[in-house]
């Protein structure tokens, strides 16, 4: 009876998302096979809950869990679950919430809240998971590389909230704007972060209970999105810019001038193309022979067109053996700067609107005809070098075989532009994303917290272990839970490999990161190795969450007897012209990971230039020294974006962390 009650409920559209349901006073009539039943709605119509506290939730285990919503004022709530009752009365500001009695792992149960139903419910181990694009980053989008693994995922206890994009720079919302659980099976896991993922299928495999994930992240913010207003009293510049966002005129404005820019620069682009007037560029009539031509992947700064903006053409013909005429296939063009729209004899078979996302593309069945084939891609390119990035793949796939498509292209400008304006991305101001993101889950009862961000920090790295530090007291203390467990991603590999010592904001947030460990109760998955130097989201997540995992079985699982980290930097001393080093997690013992010598140590005198410099290991140290410094003063390792090949490592096959030694 309730369930059909609550069924009726739904499918009229009250969803339970926070936002109120509509008040039945009336008596409804349900018609079941031999029997009419009544049920009064109006005690179930005013309850309202979270969209967290639905079908399919995770509670967490082992301790109290909040359930909360809202009602009319002095409303009588009445909880039901797991044999026990409890009930409470809903105060003047109409929320109410009750704790529930701690309970050991399991399910699936059911939850009767005044009359509603809640099904699928499992006890396990929740986890926050927040960050930037490498933690939204969907399984979907590096899936040729897990097909296996997504072929055989189905698991009711994996399941991941994810939390739905909002910022608000007035007030700390209670609500979110929708949102759902999902269980893990081949159709859902496209959807779900490949990092959070995988750290779950870790723990999840280590101790046999249910894991919940909320997935609160964004793509590209920097970590100040994330600062409550209490942490951006700590920094007054970041403060001001949140401020200004704070009046809807203003934030008006900005959204205008957003539209407007791009807008007219697309605009722009579209109706002067002239790959587009006449016979279309991409026609299979149409004769390219004589175009220059270039090498792809490479950029086209390389070429003639320099740092052209706007709109390039690229066209080459390929051939088709018999034996694929007419198969399906799938179309690989790597990355490219900025988007691209993709033609196979004159048909559009992809594009992509922005630079990050791997392009594959279906091609259908038909399409492709034995002997000369054409494809053709029109670049848009809105600022910076435009092009194809480099060792990426670029061929067509018919299972098996591949055709390669790099090489000599042809290519022709349709239009030149000035490189569009820049505009403000208003997902990345100060406080938004806290406000619309995190509020609203700090009722909900966690285990700990996985942080996977810093990228859009590496620009200008000032004040980010200070924030990091006061953004985990400040969500710790807003979740009242005490020092729950927060494990950092620490950023892996990126970029061009630097031939000689220099600055890095990269290398400084990682050592910033390393450094916030010095709050309790915290952990760092060292991610060295995991990286791709052209490409911000390297597509090795499960080693990512396997090594998350691995500092959760110490942080928050008390296993004290693993080696869950890399090498990390413990202390240093100058002895004559060389600098020893110390390290923690050292485990049974540093190795060089393939032989060799040790890379990418580098030593600085007392003038603080910094040179390659020699190093070897001596038992659980690091002996750092160069001939061109006879006194040094410090010694840095893996100090770059990219320091490909670092290799010192612990025997159980840990990196170690980068790191500087001397002033902090």
């Amino acid at each position: 009876m309730k369930n059909l009650s609550r069924n009726f409920a739904l499918n009229a559209g009250h969803q339970r998302s926070g936002f109120p349901l509509f008040h039945y006073s009336t008596i409804m009539l349900l018609l079941v096979p031999g029997f009419l039943l009544i049920a009064s709605q109006s005690a179930f119509a005013q309850i309202r809950l979270p969209s967290l506290v639905s079908d399919g939730m995770v509670l967490q285990r082992n301790t109290a869990d909040r359930i909360w919503g809202w009602a009319e004022p002095g409303q009588p709530v009445t909880i039901g679950f797991l044999g026990k009752t409890y009930t409470t009365t809903t105060k003047p500001d109409s929320e109410w919430s009750v704790m529930l009695a701690p309970v050991k792992a399991g399910g699936p149960y059911s939850m009767n809240i005044n009359g509603m139903v809640i099904n699928d419910i499992m006890v396990g181990d929740v986890w926050l998971c927040s960050g930037q694009s490498n933690m939204w980053l969907v399984m979907k989008e590096i899936a040729p590389h897990w097909m296996n693994i997504i072929k055989h995922s189905a698991n009711p206890d994996i399941r991941e909230f994810l939390v739905p994009a909002r910022y608000d720079f007035n007030r700390p919302r209670k609500t979110l704007d929708g949102g759902s659980w999902k269980s893990v099976n081949p159709w859902t896991i496209n959807s779900f972060s490949a990092t959070a993922y995988f750290f779950a299928r870790a723990l999840w495999k280590k101790y046999d209970v249910p894991i919940g994930l909320i997935n609160a992240s964004v793509g590209g913010t920097p970590i100040q999105s994330w600062l409550s207003s209490a942490s951006l009293k700590e920094f007054p510049d970041a403060r001001g810019i949140a401020d200004k966002f704070k009046s809807k005129a203003y934030l008006d404005s900005v959204i205008a001038s957003n539209d407007s820019i791009e807008t007219g620069w697309n605009r722009y682009v579209w109706q002067n193309d002239k790959g587009l007037k006449g016979k279309a560029w991409y026609s299979i009539s149409y004769n390219a022979s004589s175009w220059p031509t270039m090498e792809v992947p490479n950029y086209w700064f390389r070429t003639s067109l320099k740092f052209t903006n706007g709109v390039v053409w690229f066209r080459r013909n390929f051939d088709i053996p018999d034996s694929l005429a007419g198969k399906p296939a799938r179309l690989l063009m790597g990355r490219v700067v900025n988007a691209d729209y993709d033609y196979i004899n004159g048909v559009l078979v992809g594009y992509t609107s922005y630079q990050y996302p791997e392009r594959r593309y279906n091609v259908a069945a038909g399409l492709l005809h034995a002997g000369r084939n054409t494809i053709t891609v029109r670049v848009i390119n809105r600022y910076g070098p435009g092009g194809f990035v480099k060792d990426k793949p670029y061929e067509l796939v018919f299972g098996k075989q591949v055709i390669d498509l790099s090489g000599k292209w042809h290519y022709k400008l349709g239009v030149a532009s000035k490189p569009m304006a820049p505009t403000t991305t208003i997902w990345y101001v100060p406080l938004g994303l806290y406000n619309g993101m995190i509020a609203p889950l700090v009722n909900y009862t966690i285990k700990g917290a996985i942080w996977y961000q810093g990228e859009s920090n590496g620009g200008d790295p000032t004040g980010y272990k200070s924030m990091l530090e006061s953004m985990i007291t400040d969500w710790r203390a807003k979740w009242g839970e005490g020092n729950f467990p927060f494990l950092i991603v620490q950023l892996p590999n990126y970029g061009p490999v630097a031939k000689k010592p220099g600055n890095s904001g990269w290398a400084q947030v990682q050592w910033d990161q390393l450094r916030a460990l010095e709050l309790p109760n915290t952990g760092l998955a060292i991610t060295l190795g995991l990286g791709e130097w052209n490409d911000v989201h390297p597509w090795h997540k499960r080693g990512v969450g396997n090594r998350l995992a691995l500092a959760a079985e110490h942080v928050a699982y008390g296993e004290n007897n693993i080696v869950y980290s890399g090498p990390t930097y413990k202390s240093s001393e100058i002895e004559g012209n060389k600098i020893v080093v110390h390290f923690r997690h050292i485990g049974s013992g540093l190795m060089v990971k393939g032989g060799g010598p040790l890379k990418w140590f580098e030593i600085a005198g007392k003038d603080g230039r910094y040179v390659f410099a020699n190093a070897k290991i001596s038992g659980s140290k690091v002996i750092i020294w160069s001939s061109k410094v006879q006194h040094p003063g410090e010694a840095r390792y893996a100090w770059a974006t990219d320091a490909m090949g670092a290799n010192l490592y612990n025997k159980e096959g840990l990196p170690a962390s980068p790191f500087k030694t001397g002033a902090r």
